[in-house]
């Protein structure tokens, strides 16, 4: 799976493309070190297929390697959260 980043000064997105079909994740950025991902879009077709789990994780290193942090808006985002406690380093309450 291929996953393309596209940033700018105020947000930007992740996307995949798996098999012609796509999911992504979209984020607002607040300042230099912080950034909101607000949604995650996964086409039906890709439904269980892990796009949006492979999202996040994308998102997460980004932050990593960046040296950001995360508001986690989006439901689908603080769900994963909740889900794997070693991303609290780049998560921000």
């Amino acid at each position: 799976m291929q996953i393309d980043e596209q940033d700018g000064k105020s947000g930007g997105k992740y996307r995949a493309e798996l098999a012609g079909h796509f999911g992504e994740m979209t984020y607002s950025r607040a300042s230099p070190q912080l950034i909101i991902i607000d949604h995650t879009q996964v086409d039906d077709a890709l439904r269980g297929k892990g796009v949006g789990q492979a999202l996040a994780e994308h998102a997460v290193g980004a932050a990593r390697t960046g040296g950001w942090k995360i508001i986690p808006l989006c439901p689908f985002f603080k769900a994963q959260v909740e889900r794997h406690p070693e991303w609290q380093d780049v998560i921000k309450s």
